[in-house]
């Protein structure tokens, strides 16, 4: 069994992108965050410490959206994804998402987003 913890939309203002104007200028892009673990204790106990502080799930990811420049968002969510894992022993997996709206597509779209995920191996799939 795994419990999940989602965090979606996290906005930060980042440099990230291959072209020089990108990393000029910057743009904004956002974060999503899907944790799994289980989080039956915190329920009984109703304890901020038998779970995932998810405050410090948002610092994390923003701390890596809007710090050093980097070409690739994937690189970006990677970052984010293998920094939550490192400061969380008790997750199972995490899977960040990360989206760049303002990506440089000369053609009309919603939004440009890279999936990283994340696991540990303890006998259960998250």
């Amino acid at each position: 069994m795994a419990d999940r913890i989602e965090l979606k939309g996290l906005h930060g203002y980042g440099y990230h992108g291959v072209f020089a104007d990108e990393k000029r200028q910057g743009q904004d892009f956002s974060v999503d965050l899907c944790c799994w673990l289980d989080f039956s204790a915190a329920v009984e106990t109703d304890n901020l410490a038998h779970t995932v502080n998810y405050a410090q799930l948002a610092e994390i990811a923003y701390q890596v959206l809007t710090g050093p420049s980097f070409d690739l968002i994937e690189k970006v969510a990677g970052t984010i994804a293998e920094n939550i894992m490192c400061e969380f022993p008790q997750l199972f997996a995490v899977e960040v998402t990360v989206h760049k709206p303002n990506a440089p597509i000369p053609r009309t779209f919603h939004d440009v987003a890279v999936v990283a995920r994340r696991s540990r191996e303890r006998g259960r799939k998250g």
